[in-house]
């Protein structure tokens, strides 16, 4: 008897582990401050096109050269830590759009435009800076080679890094959430290993 109650717990304790588990083998549980990627260089699911660009995947990276255009979550953010690598020729023009308050209606003054534009003809708001919030604090250009951003937005607070540097930490209280985009304005440009941190 004691032995048969022993086993029914057990077994009890076994089923509850498993219905605990996710749903299939491919799930992967994100809880808050857990990294999740968004995209994997496979697939553009959870991105919608936006524009002409003629976006396409290769090689583990999502690329585009001709159209405007930008590929934009279908998820809103609000405080987050997000970051990802992408690759530009010299006179590139692009960007990552974070907070965009309107989607229908992409831009810096919807958005944060964290810009990628070496050649700006003003380069006030170079590669680095954040459009009509913040110049960069450094100068780094990033053409024909692989760069990477770290990009924080929590409450007002406002964090750039390129390549390791940090070349925006500023406070901003205009956008306080919204969908992500990249964008493709000119040149060759190219995204890859795009995660995101949501807390």
């Amino acid at each position: 008897m004691l032995q048969r109650s022993i086993a029914a717990v057990a077994l009890a304790a076994v089923l509850g582990a498993c219905s605990q588990a996710p749903e299939s083998a491919g799930e992967v549980a994100n809880g808050p401050g857990e990294w999740r990627t968004l995209f994997d260089g496979s697939s553009l699911t959870g991105w919608a096109l936006v524009g002409d660009a003629n976006w396409r995947l290769a090689d583990g990276a999502v690329e585009a050269d001709s159209g405007t255009g930008f590929l934009l979550t279908e998820a809103t953010y609000a405080d987050f830590d997000l970051k990802l690598e992408f690759f530009v020729s010299p006179d590139a023009n692009s960007g990552v759009f974070i907070r965009c308050a309107n989607p229908s209606e992409i831009g810096a003054a919807t958005c944060y435009e964290v810009n990628i534009f070496d050649q700006r003809p003003d380069p006030m708001y170079r590669t680095g800076a954040i459009v009509n919030v913040a110049e960069p604090k450094v100068t780094i250009d990033t053409g024909d080679r692989w760069s990477s951003y770290e990009i924080s937005a929590h409450g007002q607070h406002l964090l750039v890094k390129l390549n390791g540097q940090t070349t925006v930490d500023t406070t901003d209280g205009k956008l306080a959430a919204g969908p992500i985009a990249l964008q493709y304005g000119a040149g060759r440009v190219m995204f890859r290993n795009v995660q995101i941190r949501a807390n």
